[in-house]
């Protein structure tokens, strides 16, 4: 099989339990009755890493989980997606982290989490090696791994960033100016920031996210894909006009992981040498593709599958990707 490339994903792992469609929680111990439930491998690591699995990258996972049956579910569900689960860090005296989603008809998806051991992830917990060894690195979620935006968990990163590595960067809770300050040392690492337009708003405290973009740039950042909801995606980067780049069309059973995908396709179309602005149009057919079902891991079968839906509605940057994918995959070794 090729593969695309190398990516190191640090960040939250998680287990999300989803039910669709759920119109209310009953009452009392009421029940519902429900056409769907999943349970999936989420995050903006966890998920991330699944969805670039699945495109064609070969996959490495970093980041803490607990010794109980979530996190052995998780390491199974991870492995059989071909995601190598050695940087996994299992703490002994914690929970791996979770999500109970119901599913409203309409796709939105309230969530009661439980942090559990991502919170204890530590620049000690990773071989700096193992990151170099990548040829990108998704840092997905660092709010939520604060111990790692301490000194020794900056300086791995620097070294990344220093060795040409490309280093992306998004973020799993809502955003507020004092995320932005906690941020501060890792944002001139950032090649690709990618938020959504609400967290993008929040960091900055500005509302137009041509804007807020741009004062990131001028904080260090290399350049920002913010994902936009029903319309797409904008890039924005330093001495080029911003750039949006359409949604697909789809139906919307589920938007859990939709931003997770764009990231994963994004990553895969520049590891294959694509403009900016078609590996965000990939981005954007796998968050359509997500959308259309129940969990982030919903709609993906694999690149083929995503670009036959890219070729539907936008065959000239189908036809480019996959002449880029051609030109840079490179064959793997199969160890079985």
């Amino acid at each position: 099989m090729r593969v695309l490339g190398s990516v190191a994903v640090l960040g939250p792992h998680i287990v999300d339990v989803l039910g669709r469609p759920v119109s209310h929680i009953p009452p009392g111990q009421g029940s519902l009755l429900l056409d769907e439930i999943r349970v999936t491998v989420a995050g903006t690591g966890g998920g991330a890493a699944v969805d670039l699995a699945k495109l064609g990258c070969a996959v490495s996972s970093f980041g803490a989980i607990g010794n109980d049956v979530l996190g052995q579910l998780l390491q199974t569900q991870l492995s059989a997606h071909g995601v190598d689960t050695a940087g996994l860090v299992i703490r002994q005296d914690a929970v791996t982290s979770s999500t109970i989603l119901p599913i409203r008809p309409n796709g939105e998806r309230p969530a009661l989490h439980v942090p559990g051991a991502t919170t204890s992830m530590r620049a000690e917990d990773i071989r700096g090696a193992d990151l170099l060894a990548a040829d990108a690195v998704l840092f997905g979620g660092p709010e939520t791994m604060p111990l790692l935006l301490e000194p020794a968990g900056v300086a791995m990163i620097e070294a990344v960033h220093a060795a040409g590595t490309p280093v992306f960067v998004d973020l799993l809770y809502p955003a507020w100016p004092a995320t932005l300050d906690l941020l501060g040392p890792l944002l001139p690492l950032v090649d690709w920031l990618m938020p959504n337009e609400e967290q993008l708003r929040g960091l900055t405290g500005l509302d137009d996210v041509v804007d807020a973009a741009r004062a990131l740039i001028a904080r260090g950042v290399g350049a920002v894909a913010v994902t936009v909801g029903a319309d797409g995606a904008l890039l924005v980067r330093p001495g080029a006009t911003p750039t949006c780049v359409p949604a697909l069309p789809t139906t919307v059973v589920d938007t859990t992981g939709c931003g997770d995908s764009f990231n994963a396709g994004m990553i895969a179309g520049l590891l294959a040498g694509c403009s900016p602005e078609d590996a965000a149009l990939l981005g954007c057919a796998c968050g359509a593709l997500v959308a259309s079902g129940l969990g982030s891991d919903a709609g993906i079968d694999d690149l083929a599958g995503v670009l036959a839906l890219l070729a539907a509605h936008h065959p000239d940057a189908a036809d480019r990707i996959r002449l880029a994918v051609d030109h840079t995959g490179r064959l793997a070794v199969d160890h079985t």
